[in-house]
């Protein structure tokens, strides 16, 4: 009634995934961004304020937006899925 197991060899990954939860440079970045352009085009729209505030305040959150994928893309944001990042002094 004995099985005859062979030991299998067990295949860990390269690299753990990223769990930082965004807490990277380029999302910090983008959401300051983003929150002062929503601030400034919240102003824009008070009685008594040039309404071209409104419009300078969306194009600064759009501006954050894409200096938060530019930062992603030199590396100072998540990575994106599927990618293992390399690790450095890694000897393997």
């Amino acid at each position: 009634m004995t099985e005859n197991r062979t030991a299998e060899p067990i295949y860990l990954p390269e690299a753990v995934p990223p769990t930082n939860h965004g807490h990277t440079v380029a999302a910090w970045t983008a959401m300051i961004g983003v929150i002062l352009g929503a601030l400034v085009s919240s102003v824009g729209v008070l009685p008594g304020v040039p309404f071209v505030l409104f419009w300078v305040g969306l194009a600064i959150a759009a501006g954050a937006l894409v200096v938060g994928v530019v930062l992603r893309n030199m590396g100072y944001g998540q990575p994106k899925p599927g990618v293992v990042p390399k690790r450095a002094g890694s000897g393997h």
